[in-house]
């Protein structure tokens, strides 16, 4: 029997940690064919959603999917994101939450390990990582990778998740 992944347990326990503090907990999804959510708001093959209870509506984290309900642009869509697809959960007040890796191949999909071959070398457990984002006065060091993010917020604007890897 396989053992199951802590990571739908660390979602529930920081989306929970978010509500109980009065923080908006927000996630980071890789999208691919199996996430269903709005095409005309993915950027970059991401997208960032609220998945407070004010925002949602039948919120349910899976172990395997986060299913539901929410608004964008006035409609209402049903929003289905497998759980091995979540790269950070994070609260949009601080930024304080939790980054994980999501694996990809060349062209860009998601990988998907074959159930039927036992990998060829031991997997090593990676944890994740919580770390604090530097307050929005502090002015982060521009690296290359800041092209793919979206523009920092101006002084006293919303906390940006930083991935550090």
């Amino acid at each position: 029997m396989s053992e199951t992944s802590t990571k739908p347990y660390l979602l529930r326990a920081l989306y929970e940690w978010c509500t109980d503090n009065g923080y908006t907990p927000y996630i980071v999804v890789v999208v691919d064919a199996r996430t269903r959510v709005p095409a005309e708001f993915v950027k970059n093959g991401e997208i960032v959603l609220n998945i407070s209870f004010e925002a949602t509506g039948n919120l349910k984290i899976d172990n395997d999917f986060i299913h539901f309900k929410a608004r964008f642009g006035g409609v209402a869509r049903e929003i289905e994101v497998p759980v091995s697809n979540v790269s950070a959960i994070y609260a949009r007040e601080n930024g304080q939450g939790m980054a994980f890796e999501v694996q990809r191949d060349e062209e860009g999909q998601r990988k998907k390990k074959p159930r039927s071959e036992p990998p060829k070398t031991p997997a090593r457990k990676i944890s994740p990582l919580l770390s604090a984002v530097p307050p929005a006065s502090a002015e982060p060091a521009k690296s290359p990778d800041d092209d793919n993010q979206p523009d920092p917020p101006g002084k006293g604007g919303r906390p940006r998740l930083t991935r550090i890897k």
